[in-house]
């Protein structure tokens, strides 16, 4: 009997033992399999990883990368007329007629690429400008900051800024009287007005406007011609500095300024443009062509008689 229950017992333990072998191959072949998977599931990964950067990097590179033939060609002239054409036939007030169009747009035309064309004043032509300079630069700047604001929202291509004018068109004797009498220090006609006090330049215009060698300048603003409107004299005087202090480039800037009939322009533009420099006038747009000058010039015009001249 002893041996009986002997046998019996390892009869029962058998099985058990068979269990808890099978029981550990069992794990072991759920263990091997999570490597596995965790290795097919790494290696996909990678692989996806590699072939989305590369593909972005292609996409990015050939976006970047000039078409040719296609980026750099400047606008065919049927494409010009058409914008000019439809341009004056604006429903706006205040538009300006073709023939002042057609002047700004014939200067813009035979800029060379990249053109620096810089604009005092929102206006209805303000998209006509940014198309018809082509691969250039093409910055605007207003006297209301709301407004510029909206019409960056509006147009996210355009780039405008909002300046703060502290003249007032009643003050424009005492103003230019002021910067005449300053003419070899703070109001010089050749200098950064970044760091400059005179009553009529503007400084706090983006550092980067004053860094730039601007080929075309057209003022169109600010608004208002009433005594207490700001008036185009700041506009003006800086036009002229920045136009006369340009580093690089072409030596030559065009200065446009539009409705010429007003006071404020012809006494302005005759001041610190200079009738010397006035390459042809209507009643509604003066154009100049002012040159670099030295920065030891302590004086607007060569010709003292011109501005004189201009101002009666």
């Amino acid at each position: 009997m002893k041996n009986t229950n002997s046998n019996t017992k390892l009869i029962l333990l058998h099985p058990y033992i068979q269990k808890q072998g099978g029981s550990n191959h069992l794990w072991l072949l759920a263990f091997i399999s999570v490597l596995t998977l965790v290795f097919l599931v790494t290696l996909i990964y990678t692989r996806e990883s590699t072939l989305i950067s590369t593909a972005t990097s292609s996409v990015i590179a050939s976006s970047s990368a000039p078409v040719s033939g296609l980026g750099s060609a400047p606008l065919p002239a049927t494409v010009i007329n058409t914008l000019l054409h439809y341009a004056s036939k604006s429903n706006d007030t205040y538009h300006m007629p073709h023939s002042d169009l057609k002047s700004i747009s014939d200067v813009l035309r035979k800029c060379s690429t990249p053109c620096n064309f810089l604009i005092f004043g929102l206006t209805p032509e303000t998209l006509l400008w940014k198309a018809l300079n082509h691969n250039g630069r093409t910055v605007f700047i207003d006297e209301n900051r709301y407004y510029a604001a909206y019409y960056e929202e509006l147009h996210p291509e355009i780039d405008a800024y909002d300046v703060q004018y502290t003249t007032k068109r009643s003050e424009m004797k005492e103003l230019i009287t002021s910067a005449k009498e300053q003419v070899a220090n703070e109001c010089k006609p050749v200098q950064n007005l970044l760091f400059s006090d005179c009553k009529l330049g503007l400084n706090d215009l983006p550092n980067h406007v004053y860094e730039v060698d601007w080929d075309v300048i057209l003022v169109d603003g600010p608004r208002g011609d009433w005594p207490d409107a700001p008036g185009r004299m700041s506009a003006i005087f800086t036009a002229g500095v920045l136009a006369r202090s340009k580093k690089g480039g072409n030596p030559k800037t065009h200065v446009f300024l539009h409705d010429f009939s007003g006071e404020v322009q012809k006494v302005c533009g005759g001041e610190f443009l200079c009738s010397e420099n006035l390459l042809e006038a209507s009643e509604s747009l003066g154009h100049y062509v002012l040159e670099r000058m030295d920065e030891s010039s302590v004086q607007y015009c060569k010709n003292h008689s011109s501005s004189a001249s201009s101002s009666t």
